[in-house]
Formats: C-alpha cells, structure tokens, sequence
C-alpha cells in the first residue's frame, strides 16, 4: 500500500499500537539515540518513538522500521516474504514460452501494472516544498549525535540523490551525513558505490556535482535507497512496485536537474565540488558495533532547505546488534531472495543473514544439492553477486537443513563438515568498514560446505567423529593460563566446537595455543573447530561471542588447521580448524591498521537517561544496553590505543 506521506505512516503505527510518543524534553545529542537503544534492544524490536520536545522546531522519529511488523508495515505487506513471491512469479510470467497471440496479450494488463509503478515528475512544487529556506541552516534541525566519540551530529536515514553526468540516469542512495557547518557536511561515499561513480565523473568533467537529500515521506522511500539494486535501476521503480503507486517527484528548487519525492517531510539541496579539498570526516558508531574511523571524504555544500509545514525529522541509530538496520536488512534478505534464485542461483531454496553476521558477515545459504561440487559453485555465484561481494563467511547447507534454528543448524552443518576438506578460503574485496581487513577495503572469505557430501567429495583419510566425548572446561582452563574461560558445546549441545576467551600475550600466540590445545586436551579428537575471542568476551553469551568473532576475524589470514596421526582411530587423520576472532595489534599480530573500539554510551548519558525515564511515560525501566559491553572497551576514544 502507499502511504500520502510520513504522517499517514505514523498514524497508522499509532492505531497498530507500534508507537509511543515522549512529550519530555530529550536531547537530540546522545540521549534520543541511548533511550532507543534500550528499547530497540527490549524485546521484538520494541515500539518507534516520536521525540515530540527536542529543543528544535520539529519532533524526531525513531525506530520506526525496527520490528518485523513495523517493516511489513513500512512495504505494505503481512509478511516480508509476500514481496519476494510476487517477485518470482513476475518473473515466471515474463519469461515463460509466449506460444500464441493470446499468451501475449495475457501480458498487457501486467505491463500496464509496469507502467503505473514508473516515477513520474508532476510540474510545479510539492508539500515538500511548502518553506522554502534560501539561506539554509542545518543547525535548526535536530539531528542527533548517536555515540559519545562520534565526530559530531550525524544525519543518518538521508535519501541522497544523484545522477550520471554523461547518461543522466538517477541513483537513490543512503550515506551518513557529518554536520561540519550550518551550510556544510561530509559526503560519505565508499568507493564500491554508485554515486561515488558519478562523484567520479563530475570529477574527470571538472563539474560541480548537484545532490539532494530528501528525509521522510513514504517510509518505502528510505528502504529502497538501501535495496541492492542493479545499478541503472531507479529506486523509485522499486519504491512503486513495492507501494503500488508511482512515486510523484518535484524538480529541485536549486539544483533543478534532480527531483525529489513530493511528499518528502525535508529536503536538503546542494553540490559537492570535487574541485574542493577533501574532509576529515568521522568517527562514527556503526552498524558494525564498532566506531567506523575517520579518513578523507567529499564536501557537500547546501544551498537550500524546504519542507513541508508540521515536518518529522526521522532518523535512526546503527550500533551493536540487534538494532532496527537489522529488520532492513531482513527485508532485504526475503526480497531480493527470488531474484538471486531465478538469475544466478538457481539451486538456492533460502538465505538467512544471522542479525550477529550485521549483513555481509554472516550469510547462510540453503541449497538443493544434486552433484558434487555445487556447494563450491554457489560460492562462486554468491560472491559474484552485487553486494554479495562483501560477505565474508558462507555457509551452505543442504535442502533438509532448519536454518532458522541455529542450534539444529550447527549440528548438522558439523556433522557434514570435515574441517580439513570442506572449509575453502580465498580474498577478494571486503566492505571498508570491515576493520580486520590488513588492507583498506580487501581481505579473507571463507566458505563452509556443511551439505551431505557425494562420494567424489569424502576424503577417507579424516575421522569424523559423531559421539560427543564430555570435555571438561577446567581440563583447559587449568592447563592453560592464558584460556580465561571455555564453552565446551560438544558436552552442552552436541556440537563438536568450543569458543575460547583468551588473553593473548605474544606473537603467534593462537597459533600456538591451538597446536597445544589439539596435542593436550582429553578428548579433543571429537572436537572439529576452535573459536578464539578475547579475554573480555564471555563465551557463554554466544551471540556476543559471534558478532565479536565475525567483526575481528579475516578467515584466510586468521585460520590455523591442525592436522595429525589420530590417537583413536588407527591409520586415520585428526583434524581441528582454529579461528582467530581476536582483536589484531602491531605488537603480537603485525597488524598495521588502526583497530577500532565497540560502541558504548557514556556514563553521563546512562545516568541522565536514568533519572528521566520515569517521566518519559514508555513503559518499565531498561537499563542501558552498553553496561553489558563496557568491560569489553579498550580505553574510551574511538580507536583502541
């Protein structure tokens, strides 16, 4: 369904009961983002929250897409997977045999359907545009700050648009915006994406680049500025698919060569000169969980700020999981599912992103196997994929697989899996915020093929234990002064794995420790794979221990296997695969980068939030997210000295 504009959103989360409004005055610095951690952390996403006191002119939404139900609201559907199916069978119905004249011109009305989704630029001026600043101000909107070492306030669910300079075509993105000035800010373009592009082009052309930001309107808006699409597709295509209604688009007021959604609640006109000097932009809290770190980025100059009358701000935080990026993400996820099926993998049944991966991290891929090798295959399409490129460990599994239920996943991904012959390494370009990258941008991938192997697949000389031997957490512990502490989840859940916390001290350290832990440990022959995170990580807490792996482990660098002559099992090989998911340092790692910190509210904020919540009128109190996190912290700036 389409929404008329951000308001219609709003009203119907409130007649949902998906909305609490807080009449209390809450600063847009630090407190508005520490209050929606707690709830967005709370269970089920928690409600969206409208900040209805900012000290501004204008209320603040958020956490507005942060719920399963909040997203199918937002793409008008009951369930995210119903976008997805239609998808499918468009695609059956387009590419299906045309055998008569009756066959195409069943077609039509479909085509006209295409055609009711196209945006289309109505002539004059739209509600968004209803005041019109020409000597704009960005510090009389109540952008928030999110993190106490973030570079200053941040805009973060802006709609950014931009077009190629030599064919005009329209791309709709979504990039942080660090306020430096009431006139200025960063342009954070990473370099894999389309209007870096086109900043290039206006760059080879020696042209000033014009940019618009719209925020609000059709909540549809913000989440197809984020959809992975081919590039030269418009959003707003898919904005209309997804609402079933065109998109209406206004001309900018001045920057006239770019249009915006009519209905937009702010937009924000300008430039970027790619004559100009770049900017220090950063740090920022990221969706990672870990501060992104400052480097060189473009300047965007505003020229002008309309809006609507009565506007909402809408903004949104990204931080440690599970934030509301997440169910975007999931919406993704059972999208973009159909095309990846019907154009590139035709085998895959589902996919499944573990909100603990945050995206590229962590992709679960589930396959109808028919012939040796396919798992290898589906890697390669995988990481061919758009921003599929970015993911760092694949996991496939077979038809019969639950990869909903974790637990029963791991068993039977384990059980499949010979660590010394189905886990496959390689490199190739990484997300720039993956900070355990030696390399900007570039660095290890790993895939494991937890699929039943064909016979052409099994190596005979490798044991594959299958009984679970009771391994006792104090027989390492004890035997091993560096090992703080050891989940054993052979002994607690079948799964032939321990997560390991340890204090490294020297170079090569892990490396070490785990040729000893395989040479020494009773029982260990039944164990198939070691995870290794830092002495501040509690191993029990396995979705803390899971983000912290994946966040700080570059697979092809950071895997040690260790392979020798079976104790058990005569003429066999014992095989146990080692990851190192701690964090890197110049000292005992020759990692050369800066490492960043997690991200945690302060002690300021967290008292101060504290003592208003009574007044807030949003239910029981929650403490704060970031006490569970603040013994993890090294130090208290955003790079871990």
């Amino acid at each position: 369904m389409a929404y008329r504009n951000q308001d219609d959103f709003i009203n119907a989360l409130e007649r949902e009961g998906e909305l609490l409004r807080i009449k209390t005055f809450v600063d847009p610095r630090l407190e508005i983002a520490e209050i929606t951690d707690r709830i967005s952390k709370s269970g089920g996403g928690g409600k969206a929250l409208l900040f209805e006191n900012t000290g501004f002119d204008f209320p603040v939404l958020m956490n507005a897409y942060g719920s399963e139900k909040r997203m199918c609201m937002a793409l008008g559907v009951d369930r995210l997977d119903d976008v997805a199916f239609e998808i499918e069978q468009l695609f059956k119905l387009l590419t299906k045999p045309k055998e008569s004249i009756l066959d195409k011109l069943g077609l039509l009305p479909k085509l006209g359907e295409f055609a009711s989704w196209m945006p289309k630029v109505k002539k004059g001026r739209g509600a968004c545009q209803e005041i019109i600043l020409s000597d704009p101000d960005l510090s009389k909107l109540p952008v928030i700050t999110c993190w106490p070492k973030d570079g200053g306030p941040f805009i973060t669910l802006p709609i950014i648009h931009t077009k190629d300079i030599y064919t005009g075509i329209r791309n709709v993105g979504m990039y942080r915006m660090q306020i430096l000035s009431p006139a200025t800010t960063g342009m954070h373009w990473h370099k894999h994406k389309v209007s870096a592009r086109h900043y290039n082009g206006y760059k080879e052309a020696g042209k000033r680049m014009p940019v618009a930001v719209a925020l609000g309107g059709d909540p549809v808006y913000a989440y197809s500025a984020t959809a992975p699409l081919p590039e030269n597709v418009d959003e707003y295509m898919l904005a209309g698919f997804l609402r079933k209604k065109k998109v209406e688009l206004v001309k900018c007021i001045t920057q006239p060569e770019l249009e915006v959604p009519a209905d937009a609640d702010f937009v924000i006109e300008g430039y970027v000169d790619p004559g100009d000097e770049l900017i220090w932009e950063g740090p920022f809290g990221d969706h990672t969980g870990y501060y992104s770190l400052p480097d060189w980025y473009p300047r965007f100059h505003v020229t002008c700020i309309t809006h609507k009358k009565n506007p909402v701000y809408p903004a949104t935080i990204v931080g440690i999981p599970p934030q509301e990026d997440a169910w975007l993400g999931k919406a993704t996820e059972r999208i973009f599912l159909a095309p990846i099926k019907m154009m590139m993998v035709p085998e895959i049944i589902d996919m499944d992103m573990p909100v603990e991966g945050v995206f590229h991290n962590l992709v679960i891929a589930q396959i109808k196997k028919e012939y040796a090798g396919q798992a290898q295959k589906v890697m390669n399409a995988m990481w061919g994929a758009g921003q599929m490129m970015f993911n760092k460990i694949l996991v496939v599994a077979d038809a019969h697989a639950d990869i909903k239920n974790y637990h029963r996943l791991a068993q039977t991904i384990f059980k499949n899996m010979n660590v010394a012959a189905n886990i496959f390494f390689t490199t190739g370009p990484m997300d720039v915020l993956d900070h355990s990258c030696s390399k900007l941008g570039f660095g290890g991938k790993m895939c494991i093929d937890g699929t039943q192997q064909f016979e052409e697949e099994v190596d005979e000389r490798y044991i594959m234990p299958e009984n679970a031997v009771e391994i006792k957490e104090n027989d390492i512990v004890a035997a091993f002064p560096e090992v703080i502490k050891a989940n054993v989840l052979s002994s607690t859940l079948n799964i032939p794995c321990i997560i390991i916390s340890v204090q490294k001290n020297r170079n090569g350290h892990i490396k070490e420790l785990h040729k000893s832990i395989c040479e020494a440990v009773p029982g260990i022959e039944q164990v198939k794979m070691i995870l290794y995170v830092e002495q501040t990580v509690n191993p029990f807490n396995f979705g803390a221990a899971l983000w912290r792996l994946c966040n700080n482990l570059d697979p092809k660098r950071d895997h040690v296997l260790y392979e020798a002559a079976s104790k058990n099992y005569t003429g066999k090989v014992f095989a146990c695969m080692g990851l190192d998911g701690t964090r890197k340092t110049r000292e005992f790692d020759g990692f050369e980068r800066d490492w960043p910190n997690i991200i945690v509210a302060d002690d300021a904020t967290i008292r101060s939030v504290d003592n208003k919540w009574n007044q807030l009128n949003i239910g029981p109190f929650i403490s704060s997210p970031s006490l569970q996190y603040k013994d993890q912290m090294y130090g208290e700036e955003a790079v871990v000295e």
